[in-house]
C-alpha cells in the first residue's frame, strides 16, 4: 500500500466534488471510502457505478450526517449519525444560562457520533 496521504483526496462538498475525488481513489485502488458527507459518498457510488465496480461489492462507502433520505438511497447508504438533539439541547441549555447570568463552563462538549450501518459497507473484496 502507499503513504497514507495517498488516500486522502479534498475536495468541494457536493456530489460533483464527490465523484471526482472517489475516481481518483478508486484509480490508486481503494476497496473503501469514507466522506465528509452524505451528498459527498453519494457521488463516490456514483463514481464507483461509472467505471463499472458495484457498492459495497467492490468498494465500501461511508457518508457522514445520516440526511435524509439516505435510507432510501440504492443501496442505502451507511453513514455517521451526530446526536443533533443532545447537541442543540445542550447549546440552547448554554444560552439560557448565559441570559440568565449564570456562569457558564468553557469546557469542551463531546457528543458521541452513531455509525448507522446500512447496505454501501461489505467485507473488502479478494484481490
Amino acid at each position: 500500500m502507499g503513504t497514507p496521504s495517498e488516500f486522502v483526496e479534498r475536495t468541494r462538498f457536493g456530489l460533483e466534488g464527490g465523484h471526482a475525488a472517489a475516481a481518483r481513489l478508486i484509480e490508486r485502488g481503494v476497496t473503501g471510502i469514507i466522506c465528509a458527507s452524505d451528498p459527498l459518498a453519494l457521488g463516490a457510488i456514483r463514481a464507483a457505478r461509472r467505471v463499472g465496480l458495484s457498492v459495497p461489492g467492490d468498494l465500501s462507502v461511508v457518508g457522514y450526517d445520516d440526511s435524509v433520505l439516505m435510507s432510501c438511497t440504492d443501496p442505502p447508504l451507511t453513514t455517521i449519525r451526530q446526536p443533533i438533539d443532545a447537541i442543540g439541547r445542550a447549546a440552547v441549555e448554554m444560552l439560557v444560562g448565559q441570559i440568565e447570568g449564570l456562569p457558564v463552563s468553557a469546557d469542551e462538549l463531546f457528543f458521541e457520533p452513531e455509525l448507522v450501518a446500512r447496505g454501501t459497507t461489505a467485507n473488502a473484496p479478494g484481490r
